[in-house]
């Protein structure tokens, strides 16, 4: 008698994004994608970039993709934006199809919520956002591009790029990315701004338009905004300091691009890979810079990658904490639970294990400094997509590593190891003893 098989919740989502990421692949291979021919591993590239946000590209979206293929990716975007399983649910929902509550809990896992009751209020929420903040992206960006092209050419460009923006894929319609926009300041408040919003986390957005003050929000909420005001403006002053003399990145600006360009790239670091700048040409030590930044992240439930915002808070608490002699985490006067703690940890280290073989493997694959290789792994797992000039460059074996890098960025590593770890029915309970550390 055959054994069934049950798959858990990681095995279901995953398997739903390969199926979709199978899809995207077909899509941009067929000839009516491409204005010229492409190889199958680059179109599997492109449509792995775009439905983890990330915004990598091994060819250029302008001038190698037709409408056709701008739209796919487009839409692999918009999916990889509201999540795998929450764009599965709208297709459930236009064909009249009432979800189950196995469906209804692997959507509420995929969401990093407990509870699954009102799931689907959730959801309508969710999508309502999304759309709305991308309207009004879209909009504001139209009303600044109608005077300097087409206006068939401006609304498509907005509607692209604002979708692009929120949903933290750094994919822009010009060869030279956003370069020659970093002396508009009103496109780089706009498209920064949907950045932030996609990449702050859509419980963060629910929480402020339903509290309305700081003082009532969720300890969550707290540390999300408060996090991310201090990554941006931290990251926008050392990235000042270390380029505003480097003619090959912005030493030849006036200061107020400079200051544009330092403030925008601190923010793209959040997960999304527009830049301003030639990434290239920055030093060494700037590029170590943002890796650190890349790896930490967006927010959870948002449309961008790393750890988390929340989850190098914790940790960087613990270490104060820990540091002060005291047994407990305390902020804004609530208790972070030790279990946290512990799952924080874990995340950060199996990320850390998952860079650092994909770093080993690259440098044996591709002829580039080792910091070139670091930056375009921790890029890839951030699902930032910045590259200093590489991936155009990257070998099969390269393409092969980096997607894969993109792939458990957007899945989350515990999320892959789960999925091939079995459910233990039993916990068993051994006498506790001191293990010397230090």
């Amino acid at each position: 008698m055959i054994k069934k098989t049950r798959l858990n919740t990681s095995q279901i989502l995953i398997l739903v994004f390969l199926f979709i990421l199978f899809l995207g692949t077909i899509l941009l291979k067929i000839p009516i994608a491409t204005k010229k021919s492409i190889d199958w591993i680059d179109a599997w590239f492109m449509a792995t970039s775009a439905i983890t946000c990330t915004g990598l590209a091994t060819t250029d979206v302008g001038t190698t993709f037709t409408l056709f293929g701008q739209i796919v990716i487009l839409l692999l975007v918009k999916i990889g934006g509201l999540g795998i399983m929450v764009s599965a649910t709208i297709f459930f929902l236009l064909l009249g199809k009432r979800l189950s509550m196995k469906e209804r809990h692997i959507l509420s896992f995929s969401l990093n919520q407990d509870r699954f009751g009102n799931i689907m209020t959730l959801v309508k929420k969710l999508i309502l956002y999304s759309f709305l903040f991308e309207a009004i992206g879209a909009l504001a960006l139209f009303i600044n591009w109608i005077f300097q092209m087409n206006w068939k050419y401006a609304l498509y460009y907005s509607v692209f790029h604002s979708i692009a923006s929120f949903n933290n894929a750094g994919f822009a319609l010009w060869p030279d990315n956003l370069i020659r926009q970093n002396d508009n300041p009103f496109i780089l408040l706009i498209v920064s701004s949907l950045i932030i919003i996609g990449g702050i986390g859509f419980t963060v957005l629910l929480d402020v338009w339903n509290k309305r003050s700081f003082h009532s929000l969720s300890l969550h909420s707290k540390v999300m905004i408060i996090g991310t005001i201090c990554l941006i403006f931290s990251g926008m002053i050392i990235l000042f300091l270390l380029e505003f003399q480097n003619p090959k990145s912005m030493g030849n600006l006036p200061l107020n691009e400079q200051l544009w360009a330092s403030y925008f790239q601190s923010v793209t670091l959040r997960t999304a890979g527009f830049n301003t700048i030639d990434i290239g040409g920055l030093q060494e030590y700037t590029l170590f810079f943002m890796c650190l930044f890349m790896f930490v992240g967006a927010g959870s439930t948002s449309t961008g990658g790393g750890i988390k915002v929340s989850t190098f808070t914790v940790i960087l608490l613990s270490v104060i904490s820990y540091l002060k002699g005291k047994r407990s985490i305390h902020l804004f006067r609530k208790s972070i639970d030790s279990s946290l703690i512990i799952n924080c940890l874990a995340i950060s280290f199996v990320s850390l294990m998952f860079i650092a073989l994909a770093v080993f493997l690259l440098t044996i694959t591709e002829d580039a400094p080792f910091i070139i290789c670091l930056f375009e792994v921790i890029s890839a797992f951030g699902t930032v997509g910045l590259t200093a000039n590489f991936t155009f460059d990257l070998s099969m074996g390269g393409k092969i590593i980096i997607g894969v890098m993109m792939f458990i960025g957007k899945i989350g590593p515990i999320t892959v190891l789960l999925s091939l770890s079995r459910e233990e029915k039993r916990t068993i309970n051994y006498p506790k003893e001191e293990v010397l550390i230090g």
